[in-house]
């Protein structure tokens, strides 16, 4: 911290009063602080990006008064040098919104009005472009959590992003598909994502004027060309025979394909898996499988009432899943997921972390599900 004195004592007149003024300790209280970067040997404090692309232009750029042709004139003037430099300086920052990371921190500040130190508000689209979610999706625990995510903003809050948000949606839903094109892994959820998102563009297409639509309708109608392309090649996806004398599901006991169907958590992949070997459809089809189902997704009051019986009378456990639903959303679980510091009012990823001055700052960590993500931008 920095301690500004005065070199003299400044005395304000007031009438017949002297008042003495206080000195002035730190930065300015107004300033949104200081860059802090987590390492092993604990919190640091990091240069903003400003000052480093300054640097680096400061390096980049040559003295123009020496830059002289053979009559010792100066090629370029000082109005025209600046003019080159600012253009350079424009260019060097279009070329950077092709990426998704704006900012070195991977969290940010949630305000919802403007206050004595913050002016202004965070939006969606701010959150959505400071946060790292073009690193997230490499990683299997926070795959599914940004595809749901994604899900819900194509469903309302589209038209809600700034144009470089929207950038940054669909550069991320770029990687996304090219992803599961090269794993082959999560195709059906991918899938429902897109035809959600194509029936927003669609809609939004074809009632342009009657909402508000960030850039030119041209754009949205590529966007709308670029999703269909996207469903043909994941339409057009095959899963490659195995090659080999590899252990494949056929060869595990019954008792640990069992187990396997139980730590599964969405009734679709059970159907599907179901049909890889006879076995497998023979356990898929286990009641007790779909009842525990049932139970952990939905509370005993839902599917109490949502019950279909047989002709015999039993419980049919797997059409009552499905039947509920279509009535309940279903229970949500992520490997990892976005975390809000009530102590900070900060958003971030766990592993990021930030610099919290809270004396216990697990305890005031809170899980933020997609669904809590939208909701605390909504004004």
């Amino acid at each position: 911290m920095r301690l500004h004195l005065p070199l003299k004592c400044h005395l304000l007149h007031r009438g017949t009063s002297f008042v003495r003024t206080m000195p002035f300790l730190g930065q300015d209280w107004r300033s949104p602080g200081w860059s802090w970067i987590k390492t092993e040997d604990g919190w640091k404090r990091c240069e903003s990006w400003s000052q480093e692309l300054e640097r680096e232009n400061n390096q980049r750029n040559f003295d123009h008064s020496v830059i002289l042709n053979s009559d010792d004139e100066e090629i370029f003037s000082n109005e025209e040098h600046g003019y080159a430099s600012k253009k350079r300086k424009k260019g060097h920052f279009r070329n950077d919104t092709n990426t998704q990371c704006f900012y070195r921190e991977k969290w940010i500040y949630v305000h919802k009005e403007s206050t004595r130190e913050r002016h202004g508000y965070c939006t969606l689209g701010e959150a959505f472009n400071r946060l790292d979610f073009s690193s997230a999706i490499q990683d299997v625990r926070r795959f599914n959590y940004v595809v749901k995510l994604l899900q819900l903003i194509a469903k309302s809050q589209l038209t809600s992003l700034s144009g470089v948000a929207q950038k940054n949606y669909f550069n991320i839903l770029d990687k996304i598909v090219q992803k599961v094109l090269h794993d082959q892994q999560n195709p059906r959820l991918i899938k429902g994502l897109l035809h959600d998102l194509g029936s927003t563009l669609c809609v939004l297409i074809r009632g342009v004027g009657k909402s508000v639509l960030v850039g030119n309708i041209n754009v949205w109608v590529c966007r709308l060309e670029t999703v269909l392309a996207w469903q043909q090649q994941l339409q057009n996806l095959q899963m490659p025979q195995q090659v080999g004398q590899s252990l494949t599901l056929s060869d595990l006991p019954l008792h640990t394909l069992n187990s396997i169907l139980y730590r599964l958590s969405d009734g679709w992949d059970i159907v599907t898996l179901g049909q890889v070997t006879p076995a497998l459809r023979m356990l898929s089809e286990d009641r007790r499988l779909w009842k525990a189902l049932c139970q952990y997704h939905f509370a005993e009051k839902q599917f109490c009432r949502h019950l279909i019986l047989s002709e015999n009378g039993h419980i049919e456990w797997k059409l009552t899943y499905f039947a509920l639903q279509k009535c309940y959303p279903p229970r949500e679980q992520y490997g990892d997921t976005l975390h809000f510091c009530r102590h900070c009012s900060i958003l971030f990823w766990k592993d990021s972390g930030h610099p919290c001055t809270a004396a216990d700052p697990d305890s005031c960590f809170l899980p933020v599900s997609p669904q809590h993500f939208i909701d605390l931008f909504k004004f």
